[in-house]
């Protein structure tokens, strides 16, 4: 995978590659956001990659599977994407569909973790008041496996529209996150949705046609 200007995971010295994931960032977020989730996906053997929103991605053959992981936007993004470069699978997080904007507290409405908030918080490069712009962008329908992860008390995005997104895709998954809220990634539960990521990347790696994906 070549991408400029990109923060950069990789698994340790002498630990074998088992796929690449490039992880496109949504509104108001840049890629060091994304170090906890990278390191977890590293120290599970694959290379992550997180570009600056407004650069092109490129992406090359494994080894292993290459996959898309978009938040938010970047979820929209990574779809369009699958459709224009030699990837495996999409992950998408957060889809802004059916979204209300009557939140109060942006941060309230990202996360609950203590620990994002706190990073959030004192980030002089997080974009603060994004989330409160509606996004009007028809999905594209990837013919690739599409894993949905969404939080179950999103204020941002309501998790029906990403459900029945879901239900119309070729073959998809969609994970219903107890209690989480916009940004599943950097939630509270980010330990058990990082789990269900390289689980899911477990599978595409074995090749055995994704057992776990609801066909829609």
């Amino acid at each position: 995978m070549t991408l400029a200007e990109a923060i950069r995971w990789a698994p340790a010295e002498g630990v074998p590659v088992r796929g690449t994931v490039a992880l496109l960032p949504g509104r108001g977020e840049h890629p060091a956001h994304y170090a906890r989730l990278g390191t977890r996906l590293a120290f599970d053997g694959y290379r992550v990659t997180v570009p600056e929103a407004d650069l092109p991605v490129k992406v090359t053959a494994g080894p292993g599977p290459v996959v898309l992981l978009g938040h938010d936007t970047g979820a929209i993004r990574a779809l369009d994407l699958a459709a224009k470069l030699p990837v495996d699978a999409v992950i998408a997080s957060g889809l802004p569909l059916g979204g209300s904007t009557g939140w109060d507290d942006e941060l309230d409405a990202r996360t609950a973790c203590p620990v994002h908030r706190a990073l959030l918080d004192a980030d002089d490069r997080f974009a603060r008041g994004e989330l409160h712009t509606p996004v009007a962008s028809p999905l594209a329908e990837p013919a690739v496996p599409v894993l949905l992860l969404h939080g179950e008390a999103d204020k941002v995005a309501g998790p029906e529209a990403a459900r029945a997104y879901a239900a119309k895709l070729p073959e998809s998954r969609f994970v219903l996150v107890g209690g989480g809220r916009h940004d599943v990634l950097n939630d509270v539960d980010h330990r058990s949705v990082a789990a269900e990521i390289v689980q899911f990347l477990e599978w595409l790696r074995a090749g055995t046609g994704t057992p776990a994906l609801v066909r829609g």
